[in-house]
């Protein structure tokens, strides 16, 4: 368990490295460009493998225990550590990356963005794979930072050089907000770790905030709160975010949706929750308000955009969508409250899930009629996907109302549990204006619904005319890399104990103290 753990996070790096050289000549296929595709999609197929075997052999009796933990000195001097270790938290996020991954460099193979080498794709996506799982699997603040940047450059790229219309200043501008708001997290990592001795997130959590004082603990909060922020994204740190999916190719929104958001909700609940709780209780408040204000903004925004004559982008209109469901997680962790963590926890799987899900959908859609536009596809060109392509128009719909959170699919249960959070917040917290921020955070919900309706109205049931042009419906490949991630959908939403087994003991603890 240990060398595996180590292998998931590091193998990925190395097969970027592999990608960049000649590949052997047995391997070389019938081109290069697909033998290095080929080559991705069998790292990140071990990749998931082996975390798919590091879940069989969890402890699940014990999620809330560290397990498969190494620990190695590092710098001494800083007292810094390659402590690595996985429990109920981590365990569900480090799997979804995996899967994601693995499914866009399938998908990849088989319909690789325009753009230049495809040993540079191969490799970036690698290099954001490792950084990705490193950010879930390391157990200190210095190796936390490191793997959290690691991302950056990476996706920064694979906007840059293989996005479409708009791309250079969407690649810019994800970059210069990432980069400004995680200088102001160092700052904040680096104040915990002078002064608490130790840079140990295990330590930290145990200690639970006794060694910081107040004030360093607000300071704290506030410096790491506003890089986790950037990341998330929270309104209004946000702008960035529509404009990176916009530009970006497929499976460079399906990653940043499906796991590069979650690694700033996971940041507040790894760090700040247990670290820093007397700062948490502070600003516990204003994260709530900020968070119902994205949840009502993101779906006004998604409103706007879905209505006739907007010219509204549908990868546009997904990414503001992503602002609100990010806001349901944040209100959950604003909460402080097992249940509201463990809602918030759960609303990041399934937002992985079903946001992957939809950018897998409209690109297909966009690459099938060369346009996102809503306007387009419901009006000039007719797109009625029920009647000309009936198992994507059905699949669009599927990840539509799992999307807007309908009972059995996992959209809900994420979102009811952070309600009920923010419904009874942890004590010292005030319960009116909580229930005030519940209040409007399920009126977000209503017009959740709205939008999402409205666009499968106009996208899958506009009127076809007389002569449609003809489209392919659900190919092979694409139907194996959509196909898990509708299924697990539906297995949450059946089924979420599977998910909620593993967070709850741990969340508990995490709040407790380390106190089991």
């Amino acid at each position: 368990m240990q060398f595996l753990l180590a292998f998931v996070v590091v193998g990925p790096l190395i097969g970027a490295v592999a990608a960049l050289l000649p590949a052997p000549p047995g391997l070389k296929g019938r081109s290069p460009d697909q033998a290095v595709l080929r080559h991705g999609v069998t790292v990140t197929g071990v990749i998931l493998l082996a975390t798919l075997v590091l879940a069989a052999g969890f402890d699940h009796d014990h999620p809330s225990k560290m397990q498969a933990t190494t620990d190695i000195s590092w710098i001494p001097a800083l007292d810094v550590r390659i402590h690595l270790g996985i429990d109920g938290i981590s365990l569900p996020l480090l799997v979804l990356t995996a899967l994601l991954t693995f499914l866009c460099a399938l998908y990849s193979y088989f319909k690789l963005p325009e753009g230049p080498s495809p040993k540079a794709f191969v490799a970036l996506v690698l290099l954001l794979e490792s950084g990705t799982l490193a950010t879930f699997a390391v157990l200190d603040l210095i190796l936390f930072f490191l793997a959290f940047e690691m991302v950056l450059i990476p996706m920064y790229f694979l906007i840059a050089r293989w996005g479409g219309a708009g791309r250079q200043a969407a690649a810019w501008k994800f970059i210069l907000y990432t980069l400004l708001g995680s200088v102001v997290m160092l700052l904040g990592l680096l104040l915990i770790g002078l002064k608490s001795g130790t840079f140990d997130m295990v330590a930290l959590a145990t200690d639970n905030g006794r060694g910081l004082t107040s004030s360093v603990q607000v300071t704290a909060v506030l410096a790491i709160g506003i890089g986790l922020a950037v990341k998330t994204p929270m309104w209004p740190l946000h702008s960035w975010l529509p404009d990176a999916h916009t530009a970006a190719p497929t499976v460079g929104s399906v990653l940043l949706a499906g796991v590069l958001l979650k690694m700033g909700t996971y940041g507040f609940v790894r760090i700040l929750l247990p670290v820093a709780p007397d700062g948490m209780h502070t600003f516990a408040p204003y994260l709530a308000a900020f968070a119902v204000a994205g949840i009502v903004y993101g779906s006004l925004a998604c409103l706007a955009l879905a209505r006739p004559g907007a010219k509204g982008d549908l990868k546009r209109l997904i990414a503001y969508s992503s602002v609100g469901h990010m806001g349901f997680v944040l209100l959950g962790i604003a909460s402080m409250t097992p249940t509201g963590v463990n809602g918030a926890l759960f609303a990041n799987i399934a937002h992985g899930l079903i946001t992957g899900l939809l950018f897998f959908l409209v690109g297909a859609v966009k690459d099938r009629y060369g346009t996102a536009d809503l306007d387009t596809l419901a009006g000039a060109i007719g797109a009625a996907l029920y009647g000309r392509a009936p198992r994507l128009g059905g699949l669009l719909a599927f990840a539509a109302v799992a999307s807007l959170g309908l009972p059995g699919l996992a959209g809900f249960w994420g979102e009811m549990l952070a309600l009920f959070g923010a419904f009874d917040p942890a004590e010292g917290l005030s319960r009116p204006a909580f229930l005030t921020f519940m209040s409007i955070a399920a009126f977000g919900t209503l017009l959740t619904a709205a939008y999402l309706l409205i666009v499968v109205r106009r996208v899958c049931m506009g009127a076809q005319r007389d002569e449609p042009r003809p489209i392919a419906d659900v190919q092979s490949y694409e139907f194996a890399a959509w196909t898990p991630l509708a299924a697990l959908t539906v297995l949450a939403g059946l089924w979420p104990a599977v998910l909620l087994g593993l967070t709850d003991p741990a969340v508990q603890k995490l709040l407790a103290g380390g106190k089991s």
